[in-house]
């Protein structure tokens, strides 16, 4: 489980294809206190550490995290948010997030506040819903909606978060992963009426 709070941005070192399945090599602040079969968040999706070094490491994406995420969309030189799974006697700084992305979203509009900036975002309708001063997670990171319609909605980025994530890289266009609220997924399926046990 992890909080949306990023630790810091990995840059990708090199892309190898196996099958429908792609291996990244990465570097990041914190390689060296990484270990085999730990998960982390890489723009908010959750990937086991399959090899390293000192220097870098491994993680795989199987064929339908690809077609969920812009994973597919790294290459040499991509810079990525990180996290580390949340310590059991860590702070909720951010909101519960799962590293279990559930769609792309497209940046249709990125404004410049004069001390912040606005970003847009347009997604599948059916794919979640969002409500406004509700919890998001952009490419792994907690953010608040303010505005928010059935295929859109906006955040605002301070700019410690601006300066620190790989927000500031995008422009309008450009694929996001995202994560709804888990509790409001919940609520969403019961409201439906839909089982939430696979039969």
């Amino acid at each position: 489980m992890f909080t949306g709070i990023i630790e810091g941005l990995g840059k990708v070192l090199q892309v190898e294809k196996e099958g429908s399945n792609l291996h990244f090599w990465l570097e990041s602040p914190f390689t060296a206190e990484l270990k085999v079969d730990q998960s982390v968040s890489h723009d908010g999706v959750c990937l086991t550490v399959t090899n390293l070094d000192a220097w870098q490491y491994r993680v795989t994406a199987v064929e339908e995290t690809l077609s969920r995420t812009n994973l597919s969309g790294w290459k040499p030189g991509t810079m990525v948010n990180l996290e580390r799974c949340m310590p059991a006697n860590g702070r909720f700084d951010g909101h519960i997030v799962q590293g279990h992305v559930d769609a792309k979203a497209e940046l249709i509009n990125m404004k410049d506040r004069n001390g912040s900036w606005k970003l847009t975002f347009r997604h599948d309708p059916n794919a979640g819903i969002t409500v406004e001063k509700g919890s998001i997670c952009l490419n792994g990171v907690s953010l608040t909606i303010v505005d928010t319609a059935a295929d859109f909605f906006s955040v605002v980025i301070i700019p410690y978060t601006w300066e620190h994530t790989n927000l500031h890289k995008m422009k309008p266009g450009d694929a996001v992963n995202i994560e709804f609220d888990i509790l409001g997924k919940y609520l969403q399926k019961y409201l439906s009426g839909a089982s939430l046990s696979k039969d």
